[in-house]
């Protein structure tokens, strides 16, 4: 499913720690690692200074995660962090992003400029995010968020395939409903026959889901109780890119300041998050 990830780390976190885990799961075993450092732009006699210490930071994370350096791919690029990741994701066609976050509120990633929260907002591809002030644990209990949309299907689709792998592996389904409403004459609600969906679509890539539904209007609030309450090791989550074309490099400024649902989880949820995102269609 995963077979050439992108890992941008800063050394700060437990990023590393959370790619040790993965290449334990199936989905993750065959895929191809590529690991990338940053050098902030500089100028002057320092330039050579920090590529040579990137190379060494390089060279320890390899040896820290127990890669054959053969086997990963290191990239040493100079620029805006926040930019080149998403650059070299792009030259790549990497399947998914793996970066760390300090897991700022909204106002203060903007004034911190983090890198993470610019590219977990404007990437098209799967993202998942770290936070540093996370205990990171082998993934055993996946949560997803169900909300019946073509993307809500691709992140249950990936996150059946991570669950049906893992031995004892469980995977519960969380709709959230921002009213109540009354069951239909066969004596289901809408949400119900969301869940039921989702859960017919679990079954037929050989996973049962448990569905749980949650009624409230903040649903990124609704969405990590649900996490924390069944102590969740990954939650996987859609969320759709509605802005034009035209606006498609540019950053959503209601998102950034916290009208997003996937942004509230990505600051709040127990657990590291895995993102998915629409992809962008290209004509």
């Amino acid at each position: 499913m995963f077979r050439n990830l992108l890992i941008a780390d800063s050394g700060k976190g437990h990023v590393e720690e959370m790619v040790r885990m993965l290449r334990d799961l199936p989905a993750f075993r065959q895929a191809r690692l590529n690991l990338l450092h940053v050098v902030p732009e500089q100028s002057g006699e320092t330039v050579q200074e920090h590529w040579q210490r990137a190379g060494g930071l390089m060279a320890e994370a390899v040896q820290r995660l127990g890669l054959n350096p053969t086997d990963v791919n290191t990239i040493i690029r100079q620029g805006d962090a926040k930019q080149t990741v998403l650059k070299v994701a792009e030259e790549l066609d990497a399947d998914l992003i793996v970066m760390g976050s300090r897991g700022l509120g909204r106002l203060q990633s903007i004034l911190a400029n983090s890198s993470s929260q610019y590219v977990f907002q404007l990437s098209t591809r799967p993202m998942l995010l770290v936070r540093d002030d996370l205990y990171v644990r082998h993934v055993n209990r996946v949560m997803v968020t169900i909300d019946g949309t073509g993307v809500g299907d691709d992140a249950l689709k990936i996150a059946c395939e991570l669950v049906k792998e893992i031995p004892g592996g469980t995977l519960t389904g969380v709709h959230v409903s921002r009213q109540q409403l009354a069951p239909s004459r066969g004596g289901k609600t809408p949400a119900d026959e969301v869940l039921e969906k989702a859960k017919q679509r679990a079954r037929s890539f050989g996973v049962e889901l448990k569905g749980v539904h949650r009624d409230g209007n903040d649903v990124g609030r609704e969405v990590c109780t649900a996490a924390k309450e069944i102590e969740a090791d990954l939650l996987v989550i859609a969320s759709q890119d509605r802005r034009p074309l035209v606006a498609k490099a540019l950053v959503d400024i209601d998102r950034l300041l916290g009208n997003s649902v996937s942004d509230f989880i990505r600051v709040h949820a127990p657990a590291p998050v895995l993102l998915v995102r629409e992809p962008e269609r290209r004509d």
